[in-house]
This record gives C-alpha cells, sequence and structure tokens, in this order.
C-alpha cells in the first residue's frame, strides 16, 4: 500500500506535539538526573515500544525485511551519535535559561538541515520552501535572546544557553540528515518499515552506548533513571512516539520540509512555558511566533 503523500504533515504536527511532552518530562527530570540522566531516559523507556513497532510492521507490513548494508549503517551512526549530543546541548540549553528559549535556540538547525540535505542528500529546494525556511528564521532569531531592559542583565549570542541551543541545532541538523540518509539506504518499499528499522538500530546503539558509560562513569545516574520509572517512563514512551512520527515523515517528505513544519514545536512549547513553568512572554516573542506560523503555511504550501 503506498501511503498519500501528505501523511508526512500529520505526522510531523503529532511528532512536535509529542516532543513537547518530552522535552517537558525530561526537564522535570534534569534535577533529579542531571542532563545525562534525563538523556539516557528517553532512550532506555523508548526501546520497548520501537521494539513492538519494528515487529508490527514486519508481522503486518507487505514488505520483507531489507538488507541492513553497509551505507546504511554509516547513516545509524551518524543519526545515533548527533542525535545524542543534540538532545544533552538541548536540555543544558533549557537548564541554563529557560525551557522555551532554550528549545528557540536549537531550531536553528532549519537552516542547517536545509543546507546539509542540498550538500549530501543532493535534495532541490523550491522557492517557496526557501522563503518558507527564511521566515521561519527570522521567527527563531525574535524569540531568541530577549531584550536587557526585560531581564535585567545584557545578553548576547556568547552567553551560555546561546551556544548549548545553537550546538543542539547543529548536531540535530546532523542527526535528521542521518535518518534521511537511512530511510533512503535501506530502498524498502514501505517508509514505515524504513523507519522503523533505522530508528530501532539508531536508539538501540544510542541505548547501549550511553548506558555502559554510565555504568562505568556514573552508576548512581542509571540507579536514578530505575527509581524514577513513572516519569522516565512517560518520557521515554513519548520520546519513542515522537521518533517514530518524525523518521516516517522523513522517509515520506524531504528533511527541509519537514524540520521546517515541525517549527511548529515551538508553539507547543511556549504554551507549555506559560502554563506549566509560569514563564513570562512578551511582544517580540509573539512576532516571532507569527513569522514561524507564517514560514510553516509556506512550507505547506510546497507539498503536491
Amino acid at each position: 500500500m503506498i501511503p498519500p503523500s501528505w501523511l508526512w504533515i500529520p505526522l510531523t504536527v503529532f511528532a512536535a506535539a509529542a516532543q513537547t511532552v518530552r522535552n517537558t518530562a525530561q526537564r522535570h527530570l534534569t534535577t533529579e538526573l542531571g542532563t545525562l540522566g534525563a538523556t539516557l531516559v528517553r532512550f532506555l523507556y523508548g526501546m520497548p515500544v520501537l521494539a513492538a513497532w519494528l515487529c508490527l510492521v514486519l508481522l503486518f507490513g507487505d514488505s520483507p525485511h531489507p538488507a541492513l548494508t553497509w551505507s546504511f549503517v554509516g547513516w545509524v551512526v551518524v543519526a545515533a551519535l548527533s542525535q545524542m549530543a543534540g538532545t544533552a546541548l538541548l536540555l543544558q540549553a533549557m537548564e541554563t535559561r529557560s525551557f522555551a528559549i532554550g528549545l528557540v535556540y536549537s531550531k536553528s538547525e532549519v537552516v542547517q538541515v536545509a543546507l546539509f540535505s542540498v550538500l549530501f542528500l543532493g535534495e532541490t529546494l523550491p522557492t517557496a520552501a526557501v522563503v518558507a525556511i527564511v521566515v521561519a528564521t527570522l521567527g527563531v532569531v525574535l524569540l531568541s535572546p530577549r531584550p536587557p531592559a526585560l531581564t535585567g542583565a545584557k545578553r548576547s549570542w556568547a552567553d551560555p544557553a546561546a551556544f548549548y541551543g545553537l550546538a543542539s541545532g547543529s548536531a540535530f541538523a546532523i542527526s535528521v540528515v542521518g535518518y534521511r540518509g537511512a530511510n533512503l539506504a535501506l530502498e524498502t518499499g514501505s517508509p514505515f518499515l524504513a523507519a522503523a528499522e533505522t530508528l530501532f538500530w539508531s536508539q538501540l546503539l544510542q541505548a547501549v552506548l550511553l548506558c555502559v558509560w554510565l555504568l562505568a562513569r556514573k552508576p548512581a545516574i542509571v540507579l536514578g533513571a530505575l527509581r524514577q520509572w513513572r516519569v522516565s517512563m512517560f518520557a521515554g514512551v513519548a520520546g519513542a512516539l515522537a521518533s517514530l512520527a518524525n523518521v516516517t515523515a522523513l522517509a515520506l517528505a524531504p528533511a527541509s520540509q519537514v524540520r521546517t513544519l515541525i517549527l511548529i514545536e515551538v508553539v507547543f512549547s511556549y504554551f507549555v512555558s506559560r502554563r506549566v513553568f509560569h514563564e513570562a512572554m512578551n511582544r517580540r516573542e509573539l512576532a516571532g511566533i507569527v513569522l514561524i506560523m507564517a514560514g510553516v503555511v509556506l512550507i505547506l504550501s510546497t507539498t503536491r
């Protein structure tokens, strides 16, 4: 069965909502487990969901198990390692400043995803997509540092929140291209099977590497993640669902389109920022949200 060409849109919106839930749960966990512990939770507790989904796709899907080529392995390693770095840097950015602002800095990935997709995957960008990326990125810029008069302190792109957020964006951009490349390398007729295979092996690698490292260096963090199993399971399941929807969307549409649309996560995160963490928002940030939504509308106009 060939999925409809527009399916990547609801998948991406769902991924954005699930990522907001996951980030909220992970931020609560950073207090007890630290950045590395909250990162481990995402990978470790999400594995049962990914394993179950892969089994279901193989049992009930129409496509046979694809051959796992060295090209696929290479893309998976790139995606897995860069996503680990991006997650840790994002959580550090949130801890340094605020939930919403930390996330916004990381969304500088959109421009980088477009560039890397053209360079490494040979994808082309229509004019409307380029305009959408520029408009949405301007929205991200408006949302980034708040005016000094509101914070009482001078801020710059060199502050810790900016550094961690921008570095997170770079790592996530590389990861997105890695996932897209792994999906294409499998050459299976089912985007659902390609995404399930790609995500299962990448997250298995992430969970094993981080768990082994923490057991050797900081075993108390692993024990803490096990003690906090209720919140950890919530974060892991939300993260797995977000990743499944996101990587499946990347199997259906160009990376630049998917990552521009997923900027709607910023709107979701500001809602959480106001309602859950009681963090203030000003007119400048509202203008940034408007520009991001305009970019989302433009990127949707490129869908045929």
